[in-house]
């Protein structure tokens, strides 16, 4: 995809290569998903779409502006001078982004697929079970073209549909512009809920019911006699409620917190069991691929979550790290999953000139008098002047931004692509930018 130029609200893409014979548009499930609203089940064989596929491929769809709520775009059709056409959907309301952020922040693996262009089906479950449709329907699409044709939609609509499904197929916050708000935006929304969260986490809870499910004793009757475990038919929904309270022998001695470390793991061990088992019971679900962590790593992830303070010191104390250490770990999991912990102490190989082009491009496109001056150090990125630090991913794209505490580096924030966009929102907060004085 050559994305040519753009804000975090309005970008524009160069007009795509021509792909003659190609049998489909998309190659990811949510591309094809887009595509499939246009068409319907019984409409992808009609003339105008099949018009709309040829122009496509043909490569006769010009540049493409992406807006919230519109993608818009010139198609050459027979005349010598193209048409003028666009492609609207509803952008999210409030409340929607609302609940779209709580599922997105509720997984540090969602935004780490994001960053990485791919969209879990389990986040789109999630989201629709939220009352938020990620994906359009063919009621929602709103055709406009310059040409003569009124057909909904003409063939050069559809053509700039189709066009927009390779977009959306390597790059999902596409998807999340036409729905109202950009990459920077929608970043921005995760860090200050993921703020807040972790603020309101520190208030001590209570203790709530469980809700009564399938007990371990009958699903070893069942496994015994052959059977299967689940209810028949299986419930619709699966969700994992707070964990058990296991008695402590003796309240006031080890035994005590060695209940809460257990009840702390069975809880976590529960709610990816329920999602797990929630994605299986879907019709035609994906499998999900659990990564599989060091125990350095699931630590940190356990670590994320908040657990009790006597329970995180235990996981300090068993991967050989400080308390400190071990919340560094933890914010970092928060900002990016095993991606941004790779980034927290690793050096990488980066080609000098790489660096230099990454430096000039921060200058050019600098919102200032004066871009800062950064100083290389591998792929770390260091503010002259300022305890501000990028660091670059292990994917080569990612940008993690980090600040200086009490002598030492911490995740700063979620990583972003626009290597000038995360550092602007780095130094931002302190209200001052280091001028470059040479």
């Amino acid at each position: 995809m050559n994305h040519t130029s753009g804000s975090d609200r309005h970008r524009v893409f160069a007009p795509l290569d021509p792909v003659p014979g190609r049998r489909s548009f998309a190659t990811t499930w949510w591309g094809n998903a887009w595509v499939a609203a246009l068409e319907g089940p019984s409409l992808s064989a009609t003339g105008r779409l099949a018009r709309g596929r040829t122009y496509a491929r043909s490569g006769k769809v010009g540049e493409i502006t992406i807006t919230p709520g519109r993608a818009t775009a010139q198609v050459q059709g027979s005349e010598p001078a193209p048409y003028r056409t666009s492609m609207a959907i509803p952008p999210f309301t409030a409340p929607q982004w609302d609940a779209l952020l709580e599922v997105a922040a509720a997984q540090a693996g969602y935004v780490a697929a994001l960053l990485d262009h791919e969209m879990p089906t389990t986040l789109a479950d999630d989201v629709a079970q939220a009352g938020v449709r990620l994906l359009p329907s063919r009621g929602e699409l709103v055709p406009r073209c310059s040409c003569p044709d009124s057909g909904y939609p003409c063939k050069h609509g559809a053509a700039l549909y189709y066009q927009v499904a390779r977009l959306l197929d390597q790059d999902p916050f596409v998807l999340l512009l036409l729905r109202g708000r950009g990459e920077r935006e929608f970043m921005a929304g995760l860090h200050q809920l993921n703020a807040a969260q972790a603020a309101a986490a520190a208030a001590t809870e209570p203790v709530a019911t469980v809700p009564r499910g399938v007990s371990a004793r009958q699903v070893f009757a069942a496994a015994q006699a052959g059977l299967s475990p689940l209810p028949d038919p299986p419930p619709a929904l699966l969700q994992s409620g707070p964990a058990v309270q296991l008695a402590a022998l003796d309240p006031a001695g080890a035994d005590a917190e060695d209940a809460a470390a257990l009840e702390f793991l069975a809880s976590d061990t529960a709610d990816r069991a329920a999602r797990l088992l929630r994605q299986a019971l879907q019709p035609q679900g994906e499998p999900i691929a659990l990564p599989l962590l060091s125990v350095s790593d699931d630590a940190a992830r356990l670590a994320a979550a908040d657990p009790p303070p006597h329970v995180a010191r235990r996981l300090a104390w068993g991967t050989g790290r400080t308390p400190d250490a071990l919340a560094r770990a933890a914010a970092a999991w928060r900002f990016g999953g095993s991606a941004a912990l790779a980034a927290l102490d690793e050096h990488q190989d980066v080609d000098p000139l790489y660096l230099r082009a990454v430096r000039e491009e921060i200058r050019q496109n600098w919102e200032g008098e004066q871009a800062p001056r950064l100083r290389a150090d591998g792929s770390w990125l260091t503010v002259i002047g300022h305890e501000a630090q990028l660091r670059l991913g292990a994917d080569g794209r990612l940008w993690y931004p980090f600040r200086k505490k009490y002598g030492i580096w911490w995740p700063a924030g979620f990583p972003l692509r626009d290597v000038t966009a995360v550092l602007s929102e780095l130094l931002a907060p302190d209200g001052e930018l280091p001028g470059a004085t040479s």
